[in-house]
């Protein structure tokens, strides 16, 4: 898989041919049940942080017969801290021999077991979810899926042998099996709001976490270990967090722009012009990273006029926070997030009060279980089930925004997609990576790297 097809903007989301079942439908089953079996599923874990801990303790939760067979890190004290939590849930079977440590552990990992997770810092998301599939094995990914075009393309091409294997896959996008985004949603596509004329997201907030190098780190080990601010391996927050709030408004666009997307897919936008850069966060451990990121990202074919959608991404504390999503149309406003639809003169014209439709009464579900619920539920019941061409979608939309901001330019999806910048080592073969395997990033000074500098910096047909 190095010579990965390079899609256009209208072959994007036909690539790997249409979903089956999107999400959204399979969270409407009356209830996560699963069918009788003898078959216990072995589940593994590749990544032990705490967003891959959270999803494993999900998914043993999800399916009545399945067990922790084995798990993968490349810090052994990270995996021995997630196994102990674990262990509390009663489902574990993870002796010594199949706790793997290394930059080889996912491969030891996926061999041996049915289901696997897939929580490692993103960079790594296309190798991984590429040698799981060709290992024929069902698989739960988080988002982001890539940090950058190469990734995507990688992962799209490894999405059609998954299908062609009637694997079943997830990605963590959990906003389409939370019931209160799915009601919304339906009815903005069922023309409540009228037409979309704008929308707006947001992810802003405080920087999460920052981790100190140690003494005696390897430059590799280091970036590793503070992942979060090194764009090979996270791909900035506009693609890491921010991607949430760009998927959703590719979710409602899906139904109104069918040339660039469809409802179970997403639509994704196709030119981008931004600004970003570092205001506050300059100091150590702070890696190469944005603090700050404003995308306007155009739907139609045309920047005039047409449909946009305003993007912002911050971490910066003592500022205005809010993460949320927003929807202008001809006849009203959604305030999504807020699962609430207003009419022209602002009255409340609907609200989600845990009914559907019908009036029929819903139950609240925590989204981050029920996408693992629904994903388990395909795999017992052998429905098809595959998320990575969504997945996919949004964490291309989240980059394309990325590299308007980097640059400072007007992006076009075809030129982004097609785009030769790899911040991944994709041609290094991970069984030959160490502490000591320079990393694809280096510093320019103790604990200073350099950052894009937009007007400069180039994000198309540049190999870095």
């Amino acid at each position: 898989m190095t010579d990965h097809t390079k899609p256009s903007r209208r072959d994007f989301v036909k690539q790997s041919g249409a979903l089956a079942v999107s999400a959204a439908a399979m969270s409407q089953f009356a209830a996560h049940t699963y069918a009788a079996s003898n078959d216990k599923l072995k589940l593994g874990l590749v990544g032990c942080g705490g967003r891959g801990s959270g999803a494993c303790g999900q998914a043993l939760e999800a399916d009545s017969n399945i067990e922790l067979y084995a798990m993968g890190d490349i810090f052994p004290e990270r995996l021995e801290t997630s196994y102990r939590n674990l262990e509390k849930s009663g489902k574990t079977n993870v002796p010594d021999e199949r706790k793997h440590i290394g930059f080889d552990a996912y491969m030891k990992v996926i061999d041996s077991v049915d289901v696997v997770i897939l929580t490692t810092p993103p960079g790594f998301r296309p190798l991984h979810f590429e040698y799981a599939v060709n290992a024929g094995k069902n698989i739960f990914m988080e988002k982001p899926v890539a940090t950058d075009p190469h990734g995507i393309r990688r992962v799209l091409a490894a999405a059609q042998i998954a299908k062609d294997k009637n694997l079943k896959v997830g990605v963590g996008l959990q906003r389409h099996h939370d019931i209160r985004y799915i009601e919304t949603i339906k009815r903005i596509q069922d023309g409540l709001i009228g037409d979309i004329t704008s929308l707006r997201c947001y992810w802003n907030g405080s920087t999460p976490w920052t981790r100190n190098r140690k003494p005696d780190m390897t430059e590799m080990e280091y970036q590793l270990y503070n992942w979060y601010y090194f764009t090979w391996m996270c791909g900035d927050h506009i693609v890491e967090q921010h991607i949430h709030n760009i998927d959703v408004c590719n979710w409602v666009m899906g139904h109104y722009d069918w040339t660039h997307g469809d409802e179970t897919t997403g639509a994704h936008p196709t030119l981008a012009q931004g600004m970003g850069g570092c205001q506050v966060r300059n100091g150590k451990d702070t890696g190469q990273t944005f603090d700050h990121h404003f995308v306007e990202f155009c739907y139609t074919d045309k920047w005039d006029p047409g449909v946009h959608s305003y993007s912002q991404a911050r971490h910066i504390p003592d500022c205005y926070n809010t993460v949320s999503e927003h929807a202008q149309g001809t006849k009203g406003y959604s305030l999504l997030s807020g699962a609430v639809i207003y009419d022209e003169k602002g009255e409340v014209a609907w609200k989600y009060d845990g009914r559907d439709a019908q009036g029929n009464r819903l139950p609240r579900t925590n989204p981050y279980q029920v996408e693992h619920d629904d994903l388990f539920h395909a795999i017992r019941n052998n429905l098809p089930y595959n998320e990575v061409e969504r997945g996919a979608t949004a964490t291309m939309s989240a980059i394309f925004g990325r590299m308007a901001t980097y640059s400072g330019q007007m992006v076009r999806w075809d030129d982004a997609l097609n785009a030769e910048v790899d911040y991944f080592p994709h041609d290094v073969a991970q069984k030959d990576w160490s502490f000591n395997t320079p990393a694809p990033v280096q510093p320019i000074g103790p604990d200073q790297y350099q950052r894009p500098l937009p007007g400069i910096t180039k994000v198309i047909n540049d190999k870095r």
